[in-house]
């Protein structure tokens, strides 16, 4: 890990560098590259921090192509990385600098500059904050590749709930005070919806969790053609009612509403999103929501929601044991 940029002192908060292995990087971590959609990403990632008062970690990486590695034989290799990381340190002291009036408000910023693979940097990132914020597009570098082969490891594989904010988030005209959660039944959904009701109650919101089912039948030529429909949204409502007095033995001020619906999950997802302060999903499921992350129609979600979409990763919550009991 490198070091970064000289601190800034400032009367009511702290801009500041650091090596990775000076500082445990807690708190709300975010990457930039110095384009429109990351930055966007950071006045969410900023606004973050100040709401949960926790710091936040301005991160940028930065590798050399091969044909820059290629030339360290012929003795260049110092060269190439003090140029490639002057760039990166220039973006992310640009950074620090866009979110100046954060800091006016106390807000601690730490930048750091890595050199590596992005995904993996950010990843290593996510072993300590407790929020990743990535824009949906950028550059190249960095939030670039999140549209090539590793588009779904930061939001699958970060050790804690990573935030992807589109461009589009900032421009919408109507946000209700919702926060949307989809759920297909798993432990890894039920999860989320915890980490939903966490915020949902910090930020007196109410708790929308909504769950999604493909037209019974229809091209789905394998679909017994004797289901009975109404008793399968029977049972779902069911199991949102059982999962709401569940909820509510937590959190009794919960501002909570339910819906059973008839539609693919992602074009579910996509819709509420237009609207809604916040999506949240599982990192994985047993298929519809969760599951899909991991599949061809991951980008469905995170790449064509109209608001930010909160991935909450695996994990243990010994709350998840009690909701047997409320069967």
């Amino acid at each position: 890990m490198n070091e970064t940029p000289q601190a800034h002192d400032s009367d009511s908060g702290r801009v500041h560098g650091e090596s990775a292995q000076a500082a445990t990087a807690n708190g709300v971590t975010v990457g930039v590259d110095g384009s429109e959609q990351s930055l966007n990403a950071l006045d969410f990632a900023a606004q973050e921090a100040i709401d949960h008062k926790v710091p936040l970690n301005i991160v940028t990486a930065y590798s050399i192509p091969v044909f820059a590695a290629s030339s360290m034989d012929a003795g260049y290799a110092s060269m190439d990385d003090d140029a490639f990381r002057a760039g990166a340190l220039e973006t992310v002291q640009d950074a620090a600098t866009h979110v100046r009036s954060f800091v006016e408000q106390g807000l601690e910023v730490r930048t750091f500059v890595e050199s590596g693979d992005a995904a993996g940097v950010l990843l290593d990132f996510s072993e300590e904050a407790d929020l990743m914020v990535v824009g949906r597009r950028g550059r190249g570098g960095f939030m670039g590749r999140l549209l090539g082969s590793v588009s779904a490891a930061i939001p699958a594989h970060s050790k804690c709930p990573t935030l992807v904010v589109p461009l589009t988030a900032k421009d919408r005209t109507e946000v209700r005070d919702v926060i949307v959660v989809g759920v297909d039944g798993s432990e890894r959904a039920r999860l989320a919806v915890l980490k939903a009701a966490d915020r949902a109650i910090a930020e007196d919101v109410t708790l929308r969790v909504i769950c999604a089912i493909p037209p019974l039948g229809g091209s789905l030529a394998w679909v017994p053609a004797t289901i009975d429909q109404e008793a399968v949204f029977r049972d779902l409502r069911t199991q949102l009612d059982a999962g709401e007095r569940w909820l509510k033995s937590y959190y009794p001020n919960l501002k909570f509403e339910s819906d059973v619906v008839e539609g693919s999950p992602v074009e579910v997802l996509i819709d509420e999103s237009r609207t809604a302060k916040l999506l949240v999903t599982g990192s994985r499921g047993r298929g519809g929501f969760a599951g899909m992350l991991l599949g061809s129609t991951s980008q469905g979600v995170l790449f064509h929601a109209n608001g930010p979409v909160m991935v909450v990763p695996d994990g243990e919550d010994s709350r998840l044991e009690e909701r047997k009991n409320f069967n």
